[in-house]
């Protein structure tokens, strides 16, 4: 059964349409369906380029918006960019240097903040 939400529309205010012929609101077969539903605007460049990705990708506007949306919180989370950058250091490995360590108290310490 299908749900109605009120229609996307563009930053021009333009209606737009599914390229599925099955109505705005039709979710592609397989498709991403649980979750919130929202409607939103978006320039029209940014639009056709994000329909194109996801036709390229092979997968839904729906999953290709949610997956831009929780990389980019997950980019802007301190603690999970703290987290990447921790790991990142304990991969690397190694001892710290005592130049570099000095370096950067020095640096550190001339710094605003």
């Amino acid at each position: 059964m299908a749900t109605t939400t009120a229609p996307i529309v563009s930053q021009t205010g333009s209606r737009v349409s599914t390229t599925t012929g099955r109505g705005l609101d039709a979710a592609p077969a397989g498709g991403h369906t649980s979750g919130m539903k929202t409607a939103v605007s978006i320039p029209d460049d940014v639009f056709r380029d994000a329909e194109r990705l996801a036709s390229r990708l092979r997968t839904s506007r729906s999953q290709l918006y949610a997956r831009a949306l929780a990389e980019f919180v997950a980019r802007h989370d301190d603690d999970h960019v703290t987290a990447l950058m921790d790991r990142a250091v304990r991969e690397a490995g190694g001892e710290a240097d005592v130049f570099v360590q000095a370096a950067a108290r020095q640096s550190l310490e001339r710094a605003e903040w």
